[in-house]
């Protein structure tokens, strides 16, 4: 039973796992694009979460690098019509008040 913790322990141990920090473009406007990204993202190979934030423009993949890349993971939101780029530290997002035709006002 020990032996098998310890097997357990080092496998978890071993993961890389890394956080990546993305905006988009088109930016995100409501709830519905968050959850645009959020709903499909999230099925990606490696991915182990994804928050979103509209303030800062942001999202934020936390991810499994043995199971997947930056770069798959960038090139998984065109298959939603979406631009990602990586943020650099400290970088801040410029809000644009194009929504991409994404979003529509309630009248």
């Amino acid at each position: 039973m020990f032996f098998a913790i310890m097997f357990m322990a080092l496998t978890v141990a071993g993961k890389d796992i890394k956080t990546l920090v993305l905006t988009t473009n088109p930016q995100m406007h409501c709830e519905n694009c968050e959850n645009k990204i959020k709903n499909n993202i999230r099925f990606e190979k490696g991915v182990k979460s994804i928050e979103t934030d509209i303030a800062a423009q942001t999202v934020t993949i936390v991810y499994d690098a043995d199971k997947t890349t930056e770069d798959a993971i960038i090139q998984a939101f065109a298959k939603i019509n979406y631009t990602a780029r990586k943020v650099n530290c400290g970088e801040a997002v410029e809000h644009s008040h194009d929504d991409g035709g994404c979003c529509k006002e309630k009248k």
